[in-house]
């Protein structure tokens, strides 16, 4: 495939990307707005809302990583970041969802852990009206014992959510 191609399909893809986070940004300004109405509603949702847009976030950048990796020849310096990337995001993601699933095993119903993609950081957030000190001490033995973090870098943050 020729430089001139390459280039096209890549605009290509950068306009569709564009266009659909116009459609994400405007159906989500929707769905607030009505969330807005029924605080209890946006309170509920707060977990499957956070997770959804990490989701469509996470789902743009590796579209993005894609269209660079189908772009460049395999061996070349941008082919490898993006494969990098990639492989880090992806491994964000299995983190997280491991780690969720580790802290609602603690007896929360519900949470949602965040890892920093270019630094350390761990932000948890579980569903609980208050944080006991032992909670905390448990969550973060069970990060520190599965991802390493230390305490300076790790954040954890009850956030009552009624369902």
């Amino acid at each position: 495939m020729n430089n001139k191609k390459k280039i096209i399909i890549m605009s290509c893809l950068v306009g569709l990307l564009a266009v659909t986070a116009v459609f994400n940004f405007v159906l989500s300004g929707a769905q607030v707005t009505s969330l807005n109405s029924d605080s209890s509603v946006s309170t509920a949702n707060y977990f499957t809302t956070y997770r959804s847009e990490r989701t469509n976030t996470r789902s743009e950048e590796l579209v993005q990583l894609d269209s660079v990796i189908a772009l460049y020849d395999a061996g070349t310096e941008k082919f490898e970041e993006a494969t990098a990337a990639k492989l880090k995001i992806v491994g964000m993601m299995e983190n997280e969802l491991a780690l969720e699933t580790m802290i609602k095993s603690l007896g929360f119903s519900d949470a949602v852990v965040s890892i920093g993609y270019d630094s350390d950081n761990v932000n948890v957030f579980i569903n609980s009206s208050e944080l006991s000190y032992d909670s905390a001490l448990s969550i973060y033995q069970m990060l520190k014992e599965e991802s390493g973090v230390t305490a300076g870098n790790v954040i954890i943050m009850p956030v009552y959510s009624a369902s």
